[in-house]
This record gives C-alpha cells, sequence and structure tokens, in this order.
C-alpha cells in the first residue's frame, strides 16, 4: 500500500524523522490558509502516488498566501503526467501545503528490500532530489548500500559511514545517525517494502530533515496496521484491483491474452509460463487460493472478462485443500452467471477430480476440459489464436 507524502511524514515524524509542518488541502481557501498558518512562505506539492512530481509541474513555491492559493488552484484538479504515471496521468485532488525551508545541501536515502540477500538495505547517494534510477545507471558506484538485521537496527557504526559517505561531518554527523536509525526503526515497525527520502536536505541552520517522503507498506502486512488503513487511498487504484481485492483475490493484470483463473501463487506462475511457453502472454495473474467458493470464482472470472485483450481463459485447479467438484460447480455457475463470450480450457486434478470433470462434461456450457498442464496450454493458445 502507497502512502502520500504527507501521510508518510506523519508515519516517519513518530519514530523522530525530522520533517517540516504542512496541512493537505483540497481547495484554494484552504491553501490560502494554510499559507497564512506557516507564515507566508509556503511550497505546495501535489499529492499522487507518483515521482516526478516537479518536473511534472507539481510542486511550487507560493511567496505569501495570496500565491499559495492561485497556485494551489493550478495543481487542483490538473492531469500531472510523469514518467511513472504513464501517459494517461493522475488526477490532483489534494495538495500539501508545507513550510519552505533555506536548502545548503540535498542528498537522497531510502531503505528498501534485498529479497537476495533476505536483509533490508540502506541506500545513499550524495546527489538528491534527483531521479536516482538514471544515477543507478550511469554511475552506480555513486551510491552507498548497507545491510542491516531488522531485529538489530542500523548499527551506529553503519551510520556514521553513510553520513561520512555524504560528507556530513562534525555536528552534521551526529544528527544523520539519529535520522538514520530512526528511518530504519520506522521501516521495520511498519512493515515497510520501500521507504525513501529524496531528498534529504542539510539547511543552513544545519538541521537534517525529510524534505520529502515516500512510504510503500507491505500489504501482506496490513493486518498488523489497522491504523494506516485510513491512508488508502481507492481513487489512485485501479477500480478491477480494488474489486479483486475486497474479494480476497490476487489479481494483477497484465499486457497477454489469456485469462487465467488459477488456485495458488506457484500453480498461477507455472501457468503463465507455460501458456507463454507455448506462444501466447497471459492477459493476468489470478489466484482464487485454496478455499474459493463460489461467489469469488464468479468474481473472478467478471475480473478476467472485464479485460477486452482476453480472447480465451484457462482454469487451472489442483485441488487440494479445495476439491475439484467444488471447483467445476463454481466454474459451472460463473460460466452461466457471466454470460461467457470467449473460449475456456479447464484442467482439473487433484481431490474428486473425476467427479469434477463429470460435473464439467455435464453443464452443457462449451468448454474444452485438458488432461495435463502442457494439454491445457496448447489447447488455450490455439483458442486465442496463437500457433
Amino acid at each position: 500500500m502507497k502512502l502520500h507524502e504527507y501521510q508518510a511524514k506523519e508515519v516517519l515524524s513518530k519514530f523522530g524523522v525530522p520533517t517540516l509542518p504542512g496541512f493537505v488541502c483540497t481547495t484554494a481557501d484552504e491553501c490560502e490558509k494554510a499559507a497564512t498558518d506557516l507564515g507566508g512562505l509556503v511550497v505546495v506539492k501535489a499529492q499522487v502516488h507518483a515521482g516526478g512530481r516537479g518536473k511534472a509541474g507539481g510542486v511550487k513555491l507560493a511567496k505569501d498566501p495570496a500565491e499559495a492559493r492561485a497556485k494551489g488552484a493550478a495543481i487542483l484538479g490538473m492531469t500531472l503526467i510523469s514518467p511513472q504515471t504513464g501517459p494517461e496521468g493522475v488526477l490532483v485532488r489534494k495538495v500539501f501545503v508545507t513550510s519552505a525551508c533555506d536548502i545548503e545541501r540535498e542528498h537522497y536515502v531510502a531503505i528498501t528490500l534485498d529479497r537476495a540477500k533476505g536483509l533490508p538495505v540502506v541506500m545513499a547517494c550524495k546527489e538528491g532530489g534527483v531521479e536516482i534510477e538514471e544515477i543507478a545507471a550511469h554511475n552506480p558506484s555513486a551510491i552507498l548500500r548497507e545491510y542491516f538485521r531488522p531485529d538489530e537496527g542500523l548499527f551506529a557504526f553503519q551510520a556514521r559511514k553513510i553520513a561520512f559517505a555524504l560528507g556530513l561531518t562534525g555536528p552534521l554527523m551526529g544528527e544523520t545517525v539519529k535520522f538514520l536509525q530512526a528511518l530504519c526503526k520506522a521501516f521495520v515497525a511498519r512493515d515497510c517494502s520501500l521507504l525513501e527520502i529524496n531528498p534529504l536536505v542539510v539547511t543552513k541552520q544545519g538541521k537534517v530533515i525529510a524534505l520529502d517522503a515516500k512510504v510503500a507498506v507491505d500489504e501482506n502486512a496490513e493486518y498488523r496496521h489497522k491504523d494506516l488503513a485510513a491512508y488508502r487511498d481507492d481513487s489512485e487504484t485501479d477500480p478491477v484491483e480494488a474489486r479483486a481485492k475486497a474479494m480476497d483475490l490476487a489479481y494483477i493484470p497484465l499486457d497477454g491474452s489469456i485469462g487465467c483463473l488459477v488456485n495458488g501463487a506457484g500453480l498461477a506462475m507455472a501457468t503463465m509460463d507455460i501458456c507463454k511457453f507455448h506462444g501466447a502472454a497471459p492477459a493476468n495473474f489470478l489466484d482464487v487460493g485454496g478455499g474459493a467458493s463460489r461467489e469469488k470464482v464468479t468474481e473472478a472470472f467478471k475480473i478476467i472478462l472485464a479485460d477486452p485483450k482476453v480472447k480465451a481463459i484457462l482454469v487451472n485447479i489442483f485441488g487440494g485443500i479445495m476439491k475439484c467438484d467444488v471447483l467445476a460447480e463454481g466454474v459451472v455457475a460463473a460460466a452461466r452467471d457471466v454470460g461467457l463470450n470467449v473460449p475456456l480450457v479447464v484442467r482439473l486434478e487433484g481431490t474428486n477430480v473425476e467427479r469434477g470433470r463429470q460435473i464439467l462434461a455435464e453443464s452443457g456450457i462449451r468448454l474444452v476440459v485438458a488432461k495435463d498442464m502442457t494439454d491445457a496450454a496448447q489447447k488455450v493458445v490455439a483458442a486465442a489464436g496463437g500457433k
């Protein structure tokens, strides 16, 4: 789950990470009042789940409340287009009006998971306020990496190493050490998958501040953070993905033509791979889970059929916890409910498989029963017009 900047700063401030005060606003009047309360000189920042806001015109300095009102009116309602939004852009529904500061230098700091090492990693770069991807591509040695164990946190000597690499010595080193250790504590405590500060700034007054903040929380850990549920912004979530989440379906849209309905993430990955191997790309990843009901299967079919790219559907089920006959009944009911209009290939294996196949054969629905995964992939690819 992605957090907006103002939400991320609320979370980080609770762990002692220094940020600047600000107000979230949805109208030009609110922007003017926020600037008045903050003392006049402010920055008006679009709140969307995408980077590159400054270059796209979504971040503007305002010298006084009247200008904050004008800048807020210009940003609110705009379609912000950046490399991270795609050409369609994102509608700006709210802005964050925050205090300005005297910036002396800017740096980059982020924490993410290195899945190969199985550890969180702090990444830091002297150059802040830029697209870190460009630096990683053209000058990877400029990015310092420091790993830490979640149960131990970032040690002081590691934080000092990062501070020294950024050129933050003397009194700034102590400030930076506290800053980095607080970041790592927040990353672990909130089950983050990404925590990015770009830029981390040093002010002319010698303060280390998170001028911007991007936080993504691992959705698998959301049950541990009920207070973050209020931060979810469904206006920036794909409506189909929101429908899938509401039914506890693991769904990710892709670019191919084969709609896949599978139980189990591993089998779903294997199903996509074998379809690709036999000549057609999957249109989605969709895992209905081990205890799929008729309602879940029906909703899964509706979600798949809502994608106009889908030319055929492959249902690939291994019946362990979920019995094949129960699943077959769900497939038949769903196909009738949604008015299936594309070829359907079904492969069943596991508990009560013969009864499941009998239910499919007697259903009167136009479908093809496959005997194994290879047979299923070949048949669905052919049905979709592939080789």
